[in-house]
C-alpha cells in the first residue's frame, strides 16, 4: 500500500512520490483575495444604498436650490434664496422652538424614568417576567394604536384623565386644546410609550456589571443606597450617555404623534420642523423651500451628533 506524506512535509525515505499527472485536491491555498472578489458581495447593497439613499439625498439637495412647486412644472435655479428665507421666516423658528421643547420635556424623563425601572427589576422584584412585559409591551404598538388610545384618555368630557382630575374637585383640564398644556399631554404619551426601549438598554446594562465592587461595598457595612450612588450609577454612566445620545435624537425627529393627536395645534404650539416641512411641501406645494428648511434641520442633528459623539469619546 502506498502512502503520502501530509502536504508540506518531506516524504520519507522509500516512499514513493505521486505521479505527476495525478489531480490536486481542492483547497484554497491558490485563492488570492482581491478587491474587486470582495466588490461583487457588497455591489446588491451598494446599488440599493445609491437608488433608495444617495440620490433622494443628492435630488432633495438640489431641489432646494430651486423653485420646485408641486403646482408648477417649470423650474428655476434660485441659489441660496431658499435658505435665506428660511432664516427669517417666524414660522421655521417657532416650530423649531416646538421641537427643542418636546425634545428637552420628554427626554429626560425617558432617561430618568427607564433607568428607576430597570432598578426596580434588576433589585429582585417578586414576578420579575410581568413587570418586564409591562414596562416594554407600550413599545411593541403603532403608533396609530397610541394615539388612538390617548385620545380617548384626553377626550375633555368623557375622558379618563378629567374623571381622575374631578374626583379631587379639580375641574377639567384642555388636554390637547390648551397652548400650555398640549405639548406636556403628547410628551406623557411619548414616555409611556417608548420607554421600554430604554428600560431594556438599562437592565442589559445592569445585568452584566460585575457583583464583586457590590459585594465588597456591602461588607464593609454601605447600605443600599450608598452602594446605589457609589457604585451602580458611575458604573452606568456610559450606558446613560448611550440613552441620551439616542433618545434626543428620536425626540428631534418627532412627527407621528402631533401629526395625528393636534396636527400641529392649538394654533401651532406643537408643531414641529418636519410637520412644518410637510405642510409647506405637499400643502403650500413648495418643494424647493421645504427642502431647504429640511436640510437647515438636517444639519442641526448632525452637530448634535457630533457633540454628542465627542461626549462619548470622553466617556470611553
Amino acid at each position: 500500500m502506498t502512502t503520502t506524506a501530509p502536504h508540506g512535509a518531506k516524504a520519507p525515505a522509500g516512499a514513493a512520490a505521486p505521479p505527476a499527472d495525478a489531480p490536486r485536491r481542492p483547497g484554497l491555498r491558490g485563492f488570492r483575495p482581491t478587491a474587486g472578489n470582495g466588490l461583487v458581495f457588497v455591489m446588491p447593497f451598494l446599488l440599493l444604498f445609491a437608488l433608495f439613499m444617495v440620490w433622494p439625498i443628492a435630488q432633495g439637495l438640489w431641489m432646494s436650490f430651486t423653485d420646485s412647486s408641486l403646482a408648477l412644472r417649470d423650474t428655476a435655479f434660485v441659489g441660496l434664496d431658499n435658505y435665506t428665507e428660511a432664516f427669517g421666516d417666524p414660522d421655521v423658528w417657532s416650530s423649531l422652538g416646538n421641537t427643542v421643547l418636546f425634545t428637552v420635556v420628554s427626554s429626560v424623563p425617558l432617561v430618568l424614568v427607564a433607568l428607576a425601572m430597570a432598578l426596580l427589576v434588576h433589585s429582585g422584584l417578586a414576578g420579575q417576567w410581568a413587570w418586564r412585559l409591562a414596562f416594554f409591551a407600550p413599545y411593541l404598538l403603532p403608533v396609530t394604536v397610541v394615539t388612538l388610545v390617548w385620545a380617548w384618555l384626553y377626550q375633555p368630557e368623557i375622558g379618563l384623565a378629567n374623571q381622575f382630575l374631578d374626583t379631587f374637585g379639580i375641574g377639567p383640564v384642555g388636554w390637547l386644546s390648551d397652548e400650555a398644556v398640549a405639548m406636556w399631554s403628547i410628551a406623557a404619551l411619548t414616555v409611556w410609550w417608548t420607554v421600554g426601549f430604554n428600560f431594556l438598554l438599562y437592565l442589559a446594562a445592569l445585568q452584566s456589571l460585575p457583583t464583586t465592587f457590590d459585594e465588597a461595598a456591602a461588607l464593609d457595612g454601605a447600605g443600599a443606597w450608598r452602594r446605589l450612588w457609589s457604585i451602580t450609577l458611575p458604573q452606568l454612566r456610559r450606558t446613560t450617555v448611550l440613552v441620551a445620545m439616542l433618545q434626543i435624537l428620536a425626540s428631534l425627529k418627532v412627527f407621528d404623534q402631533i401629526y395625528i393627536l393636534t396636527k400641529g395645534g392649538p394654533n401651532g404650539s406643537t408643531r414641529p420642523v418636519l410637520e412644518y416641512v410637510y405642510d409647506v411641501g405637499f400643502t403650500g406645494y413648495r418643494l424647493g423651500y421645504a427642502s431647504a428648511v429640511s436640510y437647515l434641520f438636517f444639519a442641526l442633528v448632525v452637530v448634535v451628533s457630533l457633540v454628542q459623539l465627542r461626549l462619548f469619546r470622553r466617556e470611553d
